[in-house]
């Protein structure tokens, strides 16, 4: 844990780590990253999917990024629908990476963990 702590000021994502009573070896899914995230509220501006199924929210950073979300899990897509619904559908737009996404007028809040690192995962763990 000091590691984790000590070493995020100088860039280190984060750590990876394994049981204490567990052995080495190479290839093991026993290992597991943890990297730093901090707990934001974002605002959702566009989605992927339908609105009845969206499967990610693109968010507002708050440096003004526009990030796609990791894939929302069915009761965050639900979730996100009773929002999106009423809202109806803006123009549909491209992500950099060609993925399809609607824009939308509905402006609701996530709760999101947003990496701290050079890729800036989100996930949102809470539609607000």
């Amino acid at each position: 844990m000091v590691w984790y702590e000590i070493l995020q000021a100088q860039g280190v994502e984060g750590i990876v780590a394994k049981r204490a009573g567990g052995t080495y070896r190479g290839g093991s899914r026993e290992w597991r990253k943890i990297r730093h995230a901090e707990t934001e509220d974002l605002a959702v501006v566009d989605y992927t999917g339908t609105r009845s199924r969206p499967r990610a929210l693109a968010v507002r950073r708050p440096d003004g990024a526009v990030a796609l979300s990791q894939r929302l899990t069915g009761p965050l897509a639900a979730a996100a629908a009773h929002y999106l619904q009423p809202a109806g559908a803006g123009p549909r737009g491209r992500t950099h990476d060609g993925q399809t996404y609607t824009s939308t007028p509905a402006g609701f809040l996530v709760e999101a963990l947003s990496g701290t690192t050079r890729h800036a995962v989100v996930t949102i763990t809470r539609v607000r």
